[in-house]
C-alpha cells in the first residue's frame, strides 16, 4: 500500500494593527478630556474670570479724574484684578500635575504613554491654550465694560490706541506663563501643597525680599523675574528704568521653559 502524505502550507498573515496607537492628537484629546472633566477646572477659570471682570468695573465705576490716579496705566487699573487672578489659574497648574500623583491617576497616564514626555507636553499645551483664550476673553470684555465708565475721564481709551491691545494680549499671555511655571513645579515637586508653597515663596515672594538688597546688579536681575516680567507685558507704558516688553517676554518664555524642562529631565528618570 502506498501512502500519500499531502502537506497543507499556511500562510502567515501579520497581525492586524490595533487602532489605538498612540499619536500626539490622541494624547491631546485625553488631556483635554481630564482638563474639562474636573469640576474644579471650571470653578477655577471661573473664579480666575469673575474677579478680573468684578475688580475692572468697580475701578471703572468708582474711579474720578481728580482722585490722583491719573498716573496710572489705563490697562493696569482695569485689569487690576489679575493680580488675584494669576492665582487662581496657577493652582489649576498645580492640580493638573501635582494632581494626579495625589490620586495616583499618574500611573495610568504613564501606562498608556509609555514615552511620558509626551504627557507633560500635551498637560501645558491643552493648559496653556485653555487658559490663554479664558484670560484673553476676559480681559477684552473687562476693559471694554469698564471703558463704559471711564470715557469721560482723564483714563479712557480704546483698543486702538497706541500699546492699549498689545497690553491685553501680554496680561492674558503673562497669566499663562505664570500658570505654566506653576504647571511644571507641580511635575516637578508632586506635591500639591509642596507646588502651591514653592510658587508663592520663589513666584510671589521671593522678588519682593531681593528688591531690598541695596545692590544695583540684584535690583535689575528683580526686573525680569517672573511676576515683574509679567507686570511689564500687561502694561501699555512703560514707565523709565522697566524692562522693555520683548525682554520682558523673553525672559518670562525662559523661567517657564527651564522650569518645564527640569520637570520633563525629572520625569524621564524617576519612577512614577
Amino acid at each position: 500500500m502506498t501512502t500519500t502524505a499531502t502537506t497543507t502550507t499556511t500562510t502567515a498573515h501579520p497581525a492586524p494593527q490595533s487602532p489605538y496607537r498612540i499619536t500626539p492628537a490622541r494624547i491631546l484629546r485625553a488631556e483635554w478630556h481630564k482638563l474639562r472633566s474636573l469640576r474644579s477646572s471650571w470653578i477655577t477659570l471661573t473664579s480666575a474670570s469673575v474677579l478680573i471682570l468684578a475688580v475692572g468695573i468697580l475701578m471703572g465705576t468708582t474711579y474720578t479724574s481728580d482722585g490722583g490716579d491719573s498716573d496710572i496705566d489705563t490697562v493696569v487699573l482695569v485689569l487690576y484684578g489679575s493680580v488675584l487672578a494669576a492665582p487662581c489659574t496657577a493652582v489649576l497648574g498645580i492640580l493638573m500635575t501635582a494632581g494626579e500623583y495625589s490620586t495616583g491617576m499618574i500611573r495610568a497616564s504613564l501606562t498608556a504613554v509609555p514615552r511620558r514626555l509626551p504627557v507633560l507636553w500635551a498637560k501645558a499645551a491643552v493648559f496653556a491654550a485653555t487658559v490663554f483664550a479664558t484670560m484673553l476673553a476676559t480681559s477684552l470684555l473687562t476693559f471694554v465694560l469698564a471703558q463704559i465708565w471711564l470715557r469721560d475721564t482723564d483714563q479712557a481709551a480704546s483698543l486702538g490706541d497706541p500699546g492699549v491691545l498689545g497690553a491685553v494680549v501680554g496680561n492674558a499671555t503673562g497669566i499663562t506663563l505664570l500658570s505654566l511655571i506653576a504647571l511644571g513645579l507641580g511635575a516637578l515637586l508632586r506635591s500639591v501643597p509642596g507646588a502651591i508653597g514653592a510658587y508663592i515663596g520663589g513666584v510671589l515672594m521671593l522678588p519682593e525680599v531681593l528688591s531690598m538688597l541695596p545692590y544695583e546688579v540684584v535690583e535689575h536681575a528683580v526686573k525680569y523675574f517672573p511676576i515683574q516680567a509679567a507686570g511689564v507685558l500687561g502694561s501699555a507704558t512703560r514707565p523709565v528704568g522697566d524692562a522693555t516688553a520683548a525682554g520682558a517676554l523673553l525672559a518670562l518664555v525662559l523661567w517657564t521653559g527651564a522650569i518645564l524642562c527640569s520637570a520633563a529631565l525629572l520625569l524621564r528618570r524617576r519612577d512614577a
